[in-house]
């Protein structure tokens, strides 16, 4: 059963892309410099590391990719089977994000990542994919959610339709406009800039990584377990 449309969807979409914001600045300013969500990114630095620039490693970049097709492919399957069944995919898919955030948050404390520069080692690559993993949860998740100009993992699509219908030179109807839309695309924008200044900020005041690791973890998880209490006939996304 897909989410219903409304304002409460909206929110909870925008708060995720708040979120992403905040892992992508743990994943490229402390376990990297890697992606985690944005593996458009991921897929360049690998590029560049293949081509021997220094500073970027194979390793780390392939292991957010490996772990990011894993959520995918993981989260797709779950949330169908869960569909299937009649029950609240969305709501699942939030939880199982959400633990999967934690138990990343665990695996960073626990391994003492606190600053880029230290050792690439197999408990470093494991948090990496396991962060990447809960990414591909996300995206999943996104896709079949579906809400226009709010993906919560790129904003690149929001920032062009954005610009071609408010622009009175580029002004086109082809690409989706309307109050909602360009609302919903302007924040999805402010959200991810926010998020990764905060979460780039909290780093720079030397909190810990796991912190603000569990941080977006703790967000994600609140949000399905919320939505989880509630009746379906008493939620607007009842997923």
């Amino acid at each position: 059963m897909k989410p219903k449309a409304g304002r409460a969807l909206t929110f909870i979409m925008v708060l995720l892309t708040v979120t992403t914001g905040m892992i992508e600045a743990v994943s490229f300013l402390v376990l990297g410099p890697v992606f985690a969500a944005v593996q458009t990114g991921s897929l360049l630095l690998l590029g560049f590391a293949v081509a021997g620039t220094a500073g970027i490693s194979i390793a780390a970049t392939a292991a957010s990719l490996a772990g990011f097709a894993i959520g995918a492919v993981g989260g797709s399957r779950a949330e169908s089977a869960i569909d299937a069944l009649g029950r609240r995919w969305f709501i699942a898919a939030l939880v199982g994000e959400g633990l999967l955030l934690s138990a990343s948050a665990f695996v960073v404390w626990r391994i003492g990542i606190e600053r880029p520069g230290g050792p690439v080692d197999a408990r470093h690559l494991a948090a990496i994919g396991m962060v990447a993993c809960a990414m591909g949860v996300r995206n999943v998740t996104a896709l079949r959610v579906n809400v226009p100009g709010a993906s919560t993992t790129v904003v690149t699509t929001a920032l062009t339709g954005l610009l071609v219908v408010l622009h009175p030179l580029a002004a086109d109807n082809r690409v989706g406009s309307g109050t909602g839309v360009e609302l919903r695309r302007l924040s999805s924008i402010l959200a991810m800039f926010f998020g990764a200044l905060f979460g780039a900020w909290l780093l720079d005041r030397s909190v810990h990584p796991a912190v603000v690791l569990a941080v977006p973890a703790g967000l994600v998880l609140a949000l399905g377990l919320g939505l989880s209490a509630l009746p379906r006939e008493r939620t607007s996304v009842p997923g």
